[in-house]
């Protein structure tokens, strides 16, 4: 009996060291577990009208840390305001415009912090037509009469969407300025890849797509594309002689093209994080320079950050 006592107390204290050993290789294992700026995994949403250039931008971060993983889903706006509000796997959303001061307010009372938040880039809305049109030339007014029905209604006109995409919002903020599509004018499809193929295969049409879908020579399929369609000229109201302009850089950054709007980041984490090595390399050099091949227009070089101080 007294053996068997030995033996099992022998078995414990070897139980008790080897619990000693192990108990740091754990806790460094835990901590290999929580993300950096530059490593570990976090999943985001982004607005579908943004997929190309924001594909770029991950596998360009991804290939210069290759321990950080972004899973990004592309979305309508809307379903990224969703995401961030509802879903706690999701760190991190791309869309077109910043938090509003309730929702800032909201994620400071169920938070306990404000999420970062501020523009990245600026975009067009571009408007496309078929390859085969001369119609190439459109005024606001003249935009806004069509949408509503009131002239060319021969002409179909072709969103990404009817509802909760930002391209839709701008178009009923900035063009319609409350008054409602014809939708007897006005067309529904999927994304953005279905407005340029509509585009392409229908003469008599006009599709409205982000800039980053059609602008970049550097992409062969785009350059492929602008065989099928053409980008068109918007009126510059607010410039000597109300020229008509493309949607470029230049135009973009002076506001001459009148439908452009902003990229902004959402980012729900209140530590260094792979979310804040994320941002960090939009706002950056490498990440600017691939926002300009793709034809968007890139921040200034003096960006204030919208910080909200805790009481």
């Amino acid at each position: 009996m007294k053996k068997e006592n030995n033996r099992l107390t022998v078995i414990a204290v070897i139980c008790f060291l080897l619990t000693l050993h192990f108990l740091p290789a754990c806790k460094n294992q835990s901590k290999e577990k929580i993300d950096t700026v530059k490593s570990g995994t976090i999943h985001i949403s982004v607005d579908e009208s943004f997929k190309p250039v924001m594909e770029e931008q991950i596998n360009v971060f991804e290939k210069t840390f290759p321990e950080a993983h972004i899973i990004a889903q592309y979305k309508t706006e809307a379903d990224c305001f969703k995401d961030l509000f509802t879903d706690t796997l999701n760190r991190m959303i791309i869309v077109t415009r910043g938090l509003t001061n309730d929702e800032d307010d909201y994620f400071l009372d169920t938070l306990k912090y404000n999420p970062a938040w501020d523009n990245i880039a600026n975009d067009a809305i571009t408007i496309i037509v078929n390859s085969k049109s001369n119609d190439t030339l459109f005024t606001l007014d003249r935009l806004q009469k069509q949408m509503t029905g009131q002239i060319n209604r021969n002409q179909r006109i072709v969103f990404d969407g009817m509802n909760a995409t930002s391209t839709v919002r701008f178009a009923i903020d900035s063009i319609l300025k409350g008054k409602k599509f014809d939708t007897s004018v006005v067309q529904a499809v999927s994304n953005s890849q279905e407005v340029i193929d509509y585009v392409a295969k229908t003469e008599n049409a006009i599709g409205f797509v982000g800039i980053s879908w059609i602008g970049n020579p550097e992409d062969s399929a785009q350059v492929n594309m602008l065989k099928k369609v053409k980008i068109a000229y918007v009126q510059c109201a607010v410039c000597d002689g109300q020229p008509y302009v493309k949607p470029m850089q230049e135009s973009i950054l002076t506001r001459r093209y009148p439908l452009v709007r902003g990229l902004y980041y959402i980012l729900k984490e209140n530590y260094s994080g792979l979310g804040r090595g994320f941002v960090n390399f939009l706002e950056q050099e490498r990440g600017q320079l691939i926002f300009k091949r793709a034809y968007l227009g890139t921040r200034m070089d003096f960006g204030i950050r919208k910080v909200k101080m805790n009481d």
